[in-house]
């Protein structure tokens, strides 16, 4: 029997380091725990040239040229001239995006391949979970990572499923290969947590006999759980106010899960809930403006078209599929121009996966969607249409400000596609993470490799 070699374990990763940039983090000691660990892989100055860009933000760029330095976007434009040392990159007919954001992942937590054994998205031992966190069930090795790089994936959210009324938190990614989670986090990030109204907590729990059985009840623990929130968060910021004025005090009695909840109250946290119907995403709403918290995204949220105005006023994102609905009774009324409508609305229109093979065509998906609101009459641009899986996708993360656009000075998260990232025919040409190359589609050296497809499959073995 071969005996398992790997890329990120022991010898084979002296072996093999040389090869492939792996992530490293810094030393326990000098970072807070569960704190990002992520160190950028090294980079040389770049500059891609003869290229059109779509940036983000809804702006084309023809026969440009984008360069990247220190991790960074330096330059975006016309005529740009490469300083001495730079590697310049003729892209002649090709195309330069923002790198993909896909907020609603569930690799490493539904790692490949899938087995009960690989079955750690949903702590289904009670309807509010929130003490539990993704990050601690995510597998750096699943082999869908690089699927997803090789992809045009630059960033991704891991979430919990979607059993419980509130399934904990999630975490946000950079697309690296790297021995630990903490390796990998977005620097600086705030982490999301997974709520779940509808379907799915009431027939998780209901086929048990327990609470919640209907819709009514899932609202009724929502409310419970941030009735608690409250208080607790007012007897922490009671103590906090006593220490503050030099007073003796002790500490309340800390509750995993109320940290959670209290930490969205505080702004620290962003709800990401997974929403099909119009009814219940207006329910959310009004139990949000009764406790004072701020819902970041709808995920799935088939029928956000409804109330696009709602959400716009709201300044709520809609994470949606392109034409993925009708599996179950709330997602019966899905329609394909769903995203197109809530963009069109003026509302942050998202393009999301919550699938392991969909996440490796988010640009596909995009282009379905912007076909389907172009049919209907809506006029929306190629270059509009890509901040649904870049720009909007950032916003949803709180993460605008560091990545998902072609803005001098933030990360220099870029793609390289072979021809227009519309077209079925193109393929992920060169992915860029920070500035550094960590994927090249002409490169078998840069294509990251678990070490459980090498040990199983005998992949990269020249022997």
């Amino acid at each position: 029997m071969k005996p398992l070699t790997g890329l990120l374990l022991g010898a084979s990763l002296a072996a093999l380091s040389a090869a492939l940039p792996i992530a490293h983090g810094a030393e326990d000691g000098a970072r807070a725990p569960h704190a990002s660990s992520y160190r950028p892989m090294a980079s040389a100055p770049t500059m891609i040239i003869n290229v059109n860009i779509y940036d983000g933000r809804g702006g084309l760029i023809e026969n440009g040229s984008v360069l990247m330095k220190d991790g960074d976007i330096a330059a975006i434009g016309a005529n740009l001239e490469a300083e001495e040392g730079t590697v310049v990159i003729d892209g002649q007919g090709k195309w330069v995006t923002p790198g993909i954001i896909d907020v609603h992942s569930h690799y490493g937590v539904y790692a490949s391949p899938g087995m009960n054994a690989h079955s750690d998205g949903n702590e289904v031992t009670g309807p509010n979970t929130a003490e539990v966190w993704a990050e601690h069930g995510v597998w750096p090795q699943d082999p869908g990572f690089a699927r997803a790089q090789a992809s045009g994936v630059t960033t991704l959210q891991i979430l919990p499923g979607s059993a419980n009324l509130i399934g904990g938190r999630g975490v946000t990614l950079k697309n690296v290969p790297a021995r630990t989670v903490q390796a990998m986090k977005f620097p600086g990030a705030k982490q999301g947590v997974k709520f779940a109204c509808g379907e799915n907590p009431k027939r998780v729990y209901g086929q048990k006999g327990e609470s919640p059985f209907t819709r009514m009840g899932n609202v009724a623990g929502y409310r419970a759980a941030w009735a608690k929130a409250v208080e607790y968060k007012r007897s922490w910021d009671d103590y906090n106010e006593k220490v503050a004025a030099g007073e003796d005090a002790d500490p309340p009695t800390r509750d995993l899960q109320m940290d959670t909840l209290m930490g969205v109250l505080n702004g620290e946290i962003l709800i990401q809930h997974h929403c099909y119907r119009a009814d219940d995403m207006a329910n959310i709403i009004e139990v949000s403006k009764e406790f004072g918290f701020k819902i970041t995204a709808f995920h799935h949220a088939v029928e956000s078209y409804k109330i696009a105005d709602i959400l716009a006023e709201n300044d709520i994102c809609s994470a949606m599929w392109a034409d993925w609905w009708g599996f179950k009774m709330e997602a019966y009324d899905g329609i394909r121009e769903n995203a197109a409508l809530v963009h069109n609305a003026g509302a942050c229109a998202v393009i999301h996966s919550d699938s392991g093979t969909g996440i490796q065509r988010l640009n596909q998906e995009a282009a379905k969607t912007l076909a389907d609101g172009n049919k209907a009459g809506l006029d929306i641009s190629k270059a509009e249409a890509w901040g649904w899986i870049s720009y909007n996708a950032a916003r949803t993360l709180g993460v605008e400000d560091q990545t998902g656009s072609l803005e001098v000075g933030k990360d220099a998260d870029v793609v390289l596609w072979s021809g227009d990232p519309f077209s079925v025919y193109t393929r992920a040409e060169k992915v860029f993470i920070d500035g550094a190359l960590v994927y090249d589609m002409n490169d078998q050296a840069t294509h990251a490799v678990s070490d459980f497809r090498l040990g199983l499959t005998g992949e990269g073995d020249d022997r």
